[in-house]
């Protein structure tokens, strides 16, 4: 282990420190705590994007490839910030300021391009503050909330930092949730779960309602273990709960069975659950998060339908995830509203309860809407009255949770769009999910797939 010693480093870094003094008294220490060496690291790492570059990547050394050599598949970028700018104003990147979004962004930026895809890890810091986001596929999430640095606890972050770099988790946990019912949540979660199976990934759902739409909807029963039970007694294990989906395809002369995917089912337990039984569930609504641990380097995603209502259930959905799907209808006021709900209030609520960066929201989409006409102009003016009630209350933007594509100088309001397809539901009835009866309605579930998981 190399030891270092940070006050040292911390009092050599200039006060007014701009980008190139962070890269000179701060970098190469941080990259050597975290476990690479000298050869284990590259500056101004092409990303492949024009002339994008990021400020280090980083790998360890194979017996046959030396990374500084080859820069092949980094697994870590670094994006360096100054404390000062070179025009002499001061840089904060504490969570939440305009400086800081952008250096997300930036990071989030690289992490996507076409040198990122093998990268797991992504860091931004200016040496006052450092934080550290892990790459699933497609998506960015905080592994850390973004830390201020100093002598006393600077040590223990990096160590923290190294420790979940060394232990890169397989699976992302994802809740599918509006405040609004109707909105098509189960069918969405299991057509986007059989869609992800196709694509090769390992996928668990868990229904998470008291009303069973999940379980009912695939035909499934619990087993002798019950998820309601394991929610109270710590002594049960959450495996026994887990009931494997297959699809029995009949040929001509024979049956296959395929398994598509594993389903932790609702049971009638949770129908009986009261504020009385929800008290006495340990640790609240962390107790899901918990159960779901052994799952997280078993599974590429972990699904979780919740009810509509911000209630026990809902709270623990949102509380494992490490990202909020918020599906909506544009012909639904409310839904809309509800989605801005998400992201405004109940997101930020879990995110203080966990002090550990996460969960996010991932921008919202119309479920079950025509591409455009006068419904959808509709929809798109209630959103930019609800994105200028947010930033006059509060200052938030929720332009990038409503309007992904808006970008600085381009100003697209393109919502992303599945759209509506009788055979969806009627699914639900033959018991198997519509993807996989349908040519079409798998072309349009792998598209909302790709649209936020798949980096294809």
């Amino acid at each position: 282990m190399v030891m270092i010693d940070w006050s040292a480093v911390l009092a050599n870094i200039p006060p007014k420190a701009i980008e190139n003094d962070v890269g000179t008294h701060f970098i190469p220490y941080l990259l050597e705590a975290l476990g690479f060496d000298t050869t284990e690291r590259a500056g101004q790492f092409a990303t492949g994007v024009g002339g994008d570059c990021v400020d280090f990547a980083a790998r360890k050394n194979t017996a046959d490839d030396v990374f500084s050599f080859t820069r092949n598949d980094p697994v870590l970028m670094v994006e360096i910030k100054g404390r000062f700018t070179n025009a002499g104003s001061s840089i904060n990147l504490t969570e939440g300021s305009s400086q800081y979004v952008r250096t997300r962004e930036q990071i989030k930026r690289y992490l996507l391009s076409p040198k990122g895809k093998t990268v797991q890890w992504g860091i931004i810091t200016n040496s006052t503050h450092i934080q550290l986001f892990r790459h699933h596929d497609k998506v960015i999430v905080p592994a850390t909330k973004c830390i201020e640095i100093s002598e006393v606890n600077i040590e223990a972050v990096i160590s923290s930092i190294k420790k979940l770099i060394e232990n890169t988790v397989r699976g992302l946990c994802v809740c599918v949730y509006n405040n609004k019912g109707g909105v098509g949540k189960t069918t969405t979660t299991v057509n986007l779960a059989s869609t992800l199976a196709t694509q090769k990934k390992k996928v668990l759902l868990v229904d998470f309602d008291s009303q069973r739409d999940l379980t009912t909807a695939l035909g499934l029963k619990p087993n002798n273990i019950k998820l309601s039970e394991c929610l109270k007694d710590r002594t049960l294990d959450i495996r026994s709960t887990i009931v494997p989906y297959k699809l029995v395809q009949n040929a001509s002369k024979s049956s296959k069975v395929y398994h598509v995917f594993d389903v932790i089912p609702a049971d009638l337990g949770m129908e009986a659950f009261t504020q009385d039984t929800q008290a006495r569930v340990q640790k609240a609504s962390a107790r899901l998060r918990d159960l779901l641990k052994p799952f997280i380097n078993e599974y590429d995603y972990i699904f979780i339908d919740c009810p509509t209502q911000w209630v026990f259930f809902s709270q623990s959905g949102v509380y494992a995830s490490d990202t909020v799907l918020i599906p909506t209808r544009h012909n639904d006021l409310s839904s809309l509203h509800n989605a801005a709900r998400v992201v405004q209030e109940f997101v930020p609520k879990v995110k203080e309860l966990r002090q550990d960066g996460g969960p996010i929201a991932l921008p919202i989409f119309f479920n079950g809407s025509p591409s455009d006409g006068r419904a959808i102009d509709m929809a798109r003016e209630e959103i930019d009255e609800i994105i200028g009630a947010a930033k006059a209350a509060s200052n938030l933007n929720l332009a990038p949770y409503f309007f992904p594509r808006i970008v600085p100088g381009n100003i697209d309001k393109t919502v992303f769009n599945l759209p509506e397809y009788a055979a969806v539901s009627s699914g639900a009835f033959a018991r198997v999910p519509a993807v996989l009866k349908h040519k079409r309605i798998h072309e349009y579930y792998l598209a909302l797939a790709r649209e936020y998981f798949l980096n294809e």
